[in-house]
């Protein structure tokens, strides 16, 4: 299948090569922009909602250690090792191709990015499938590596995003009441006392005369 795939992507338009070869990377910048979407969105809403969009880059992070894991553990080498012609340069010796890393990456933004904006699944789950359907098309993977890393992603990411998430939850509560405080300072400002009205004049009494007293 993977030389099927392979063949057939060699005999597309160059255009199409270019666009594969920077698309299989851009897609990453999307969902990074898609996170920072969705954290203004959840700017004001509960702060389990952001802390959420906060924790899922750290579920991606926790799921590509353990693809990284996975990775050493098998050390399987590229497909486009065997000297077939690919569309992508082939990655050095010891960049090891199961499980694609990029479809964990992927498929565990779309996964945790559904956790807190449900409507985003039907743009999010194709982006992923076509980052890792993009991973083969170039010759830098088996395509049991993209599903094994889809499968990664997918299960991995949203699990240890709400592991995170009761940690970081305390901790938006805290720094939107720190902001509130500052945006109230801002307001009220440092007090600005006016300067002591002059008080009137009091005369002397004088003493009055009584008629005869002298």
């Amino acid at each position: 299948m993977y030389q099927d795939i392979v063949g057939f992507a060699l005999a597309t338009p160059g255009w199409l090569h270019t666009f594969a070869e920077v698309g299989t990377d851009a897609g990453l910048f999307v969902f990074a922009a898609l996170f920072v979407v969705a954290g203004l969105r959840a700017w004001r809403a509960p702060a389990r909602d952001l802390a959420l969009v906060i924790a899922g880059p750290a579920g991606i992070v926790m799921a590509y250690v353990v693809s990284e894991v996975v990775k050493l553990l098998i050390r399987e080498d590229r497909p486009c090792r065997g000297g077939i012609t690919t569309i992508a340069v082939c990655p050095p010796p010891e960049d090891w191709s199961f499980p694609s890393n990029h479809s964990v990456i992927a498929a565990g933004a779309a996964a945790t990015l559904v956790l807190v904006w449900r409507s985003l699944a039907w743009v999010v789950f194709p982006l992923a499938l076509v980052m890792a359907f993009s991973r083969v098309f170039v010759g830098v993977h088996y395509p049991h590596d993209v599903a094994a890393g889809f499968l990664l992603g997918t299960a991995l990411a949203p699990l240890f995003a709400l592991l995170v998430v009761g940690a970081v939850t305390p901790a938006v509560r805290l720094a939107r009441a720190y902001l509130a405080e500052l945006r109230s300072a801002g307001r009220g400002g440092s007090p600005r006392y006016a300067a002591d009205p002059p008080q009137p004049s009091v005369a002397p009494m004088s003493r009055s005369r009584i008629p005869g007293s002298e």
